[in-house]
């Protein structure tokens, strides 16, 4: 049996998500971005004593299968994005998601946007954009490195799309710190 979570983003979330599991006594098999596989089928409270436990801590339980459909594309574009270096900038995201999720890319996007009321095109910018923001925080590589590691063509590229999003220019970002990053779940 699968459980699709919400909001589930990190390593320290996947511990505590675990943990909440083991609390109700079941012992995940697997459990991943957004995502917990159990051997066995559970009773209505463990569920009831599960949903409560995880809302707790920041997450639900997705029982709507568009819903899932929908975290498991959110899943697939922050992860990859995440991951992207110098050998991955160059992602063809239709593609990628369509092969995850082994459905046609035209209904998922139609999908996508009429549960988020945005397209994934806007979701991928605006977490590329957080993920520049904490490349920025770091302080490890230049602008144009992190342009090239985010796949964009140009430095001026990047800027645009920067301040399009955030109202900042990155160097004014930077200077700024952290102070304006946004955790994932509220991207």
């Amino acid at each position: 049996m699968k459980f699709f979570i919400k909001n589930k983003v990190c390593n320290r979330c996947k511990t505590a998500v675990r943990n909440e599991f083991e609390k109700t006594g079941i012992y995940p098999v697997h459990v991943e971005l957004g995502e917990v596989e159990n051997k066995e089928e559970l009773s209505p409270k463990q569920i009831e004593h599960l949903q409560n436990g995880l809302v707790s801590l920041g997450f639900e339980l997705i029982d709507n299968k568009k819903s899932r459909v929908i975290e498991k594309i959110k899943n697939v574009i922050i992860d990859s994005i995440q991951h992207l270096n110098a050998d991955t900038t160059k992602i063809n995201y239709s593609h990628l998601i369509e092969s995850k999720l082994n459905k046609d890319y035209t209904y998922l996007t139609n999908l996508f946007s009429e549960v988020e009321g945005t397209t994934i095109e806007k979701f991928i910018i605006c977490q590329k954009i957080e993920r520049v923001k904490e490349l920025l925080v770091y302080d490890e590589l230049s602008l144009s490195e992190i342009a090239y590691t985010m796949g964009d063509s140009s430095l001026a590229h990047l800027s645009n799309q920067f301040k399009k999003v955030t109202g900042l220019i990155p160097s004014h970002f930077k200077s700024i710190g952290d102070k304006k990053r946004k955790p994932l779940d509220e991207v």
